[in-house]
């Protein structure tokens, strides 16, 4: 069965960002239909979600891998901004437990301090200003 399963997929693209992005938006649709209190509106919620669903499913059994990569490529293009902040804030959260972060007041650079050093004069690298800030 496994076997069978893997000669099917062969040539098909599969999953991607793109794919995953879709699934998890249908089925979110599809959740939030089941609480809409008319029944025009859970009808067409629904609609939609199943749309997204079948979609996702199209774009990874289809041949054409080209054409579903350039699709992909689109949507993180257009996602970048996005993803670059979210990814950022994490960064900033898995470093807040050793380093202050603070942002210089001449040109906006957030600069990295460590803690537990008490009061201290901040040079800001980019534009040279200096601050005190405590540690």
């Amino acid at each position: 069965m496994k076997e069978k399963l893997i000669r099917f997929m062969q040539g098909r693209y599969g999953t991607d960002t793109l794919s995953k992005f879709l699934l998890i938006c249908g089925l979110v649709v599809v959740l939030f239909s089941s609480f809409s209190s008319s029944d025009t509106v859970r009808m067409i919620w629904y609609v939609v979600g199943w749309a997204l669903i079948i979609y996702c499913y199209y774009r990874m059994f289809s041949r054409n891998v080209t054409k579903r990569y350039a699709e992909n490529q689109a949507f993180l293009a257009r996602t970048y901004k996005i993803r670059s902040f979210f990814k950022q804030q994490l960064e900033l959260m898995k470093q807040r437990r050793i380093y202050h972060i603070y942002t210089c007041p001449g040109c906006r650079q957030k600069i990295r301090i460590p803690r537990g050093k008490g009061k201290i004069e901040v040079r800001c690298p980019k534009c040279g200003v200096t601050f005190v800030k405590k540690s």
